[in-house]
């Protein structure tokens, strides 16, 4: 059973940066894909990116430009570096993974592995 570890959160002022890792336990597969959420007390759930074992990328139109999403294989690590921060990416993120299904250019229709989250917080 995969599992999944995020690390990476924190409080920083806006303007600031920050790195998520998300790592993959327990995972032997070379096909996958894997994406970003985050949700803020009150709203709901938003994917924020997503990226596949071919490296195609997609992002939520509000973070295009300011995060990166990007995987280390040799690792079962995921990234999500977050730049020019801002008070509105306040929110708890979370990884998630599919390792079958299907997936079409980066977006995953089938996300069945969750982790606990990690929270981020943007001051003023």
């Amino acid at each position: 059973q995969v599992q999944l570890e995020e690390s990476g959160g924190g409080s920083v002022q806006a303007g600031g940066s920050l790195r998520l890792s998300c790592a993959a336990i327990g995972t032997r597969y070379s096909m996958y894909c894997m994406a970003w959420f985050r949700q803020a007390p009150g709203k709901e759930r938003e994917e924020v990116a997503s990226i596949d074992s071919d490296g195609y990328t997609r992002y939520a139109d509000s973070v295009k430009g300011r995060f990166t999403i990007s995987q280390d294989n040799a690792k079962n690590t995921l990234y999500l570096e977050m730049h020019s921060l801002e008070p509105d990416d306040t929110a708890m993120y979370y990884c998630a993974a599919q390792y079958g299904g299907s997936w079409i250019g980066g977006r995953c229709y089938g996300l069945d592995h969750w982790g606990r989250g990690t929270l981020v917080t943007i001051s003023s």
